[in-house]
């Protein structure tokens, strides 16, 4: 009888590649020229990236330039979230975070397309912030990964401990 072959779907991100993302963006926005005299910074607070300019405009424009940053990087945008612009004082904030873990919800969502379009023999396990699945055939883990990687999912997914 063969052992049973399985991996683990996680959505997790590298800190030390995001952060190196920022440390990018803050140099670019401090020697840009249309960023210059504007109060344009871009920095860590906390667990949050705050971005601040003097107009809406110039907020969504740093977060551009930090998403091309992460995407240059390798980290999916889908691990960002981010706020909407809000006005203080005299300066646009602008707030995004990582975010980090499988939901329960999406966990679910993933175990119910395997089930429903993935081959027969695969089972799932919820567990904590990730999904393990297991089957007997690796071809079908092959699949699934195949199956996964197709999915509209609101998680930067990453495939890990394939054995």
């Amino acid at each position: 009888m063969a052992a049973e072959s399985s991996f683990d779907v996680v959505s997790k991100v590298d800190r030390q590649e995001v952060d190196n993302a920022l440390n990018q963006a803050a140099k670019e926005v401090a020697q840009r020229y249309d960023f210059k005299n504007i109060g344009a910074s871009i920095a860590w607070s906390g667990e949050t990236i705050v971005m601040t300019a003097n107009s809406e405009e110039r907020v969504k424009a740093i977060l551009d330039v930090l998403e091309t940053k992460l995407i240059r990087r390798g980290i999916s945008l889908k691990a960002l979230e981010t706020g909407d612009p809000k006005q203080s004082g005299k300066e646009y904030r602008l707030e995004a975070s990582i975010k980090e873990g499988l939901s329960s919800e999406n966990a679910k969502k993933l175990a119910k397309i395997i089930r429903d379009e993935g081959p027969k023999g695969i089972k799932t396990q919820i567990t904590g912030d990730e999904l393990r699945v297991s089957a007997k055939s690796r071809d079908d883990l092959q699949a699934a990964i195949a199956l996964l990687k197709d999915a509209d999912v609101d998680a930067a997914l990453q495939f890990v401990n394939y054995r």
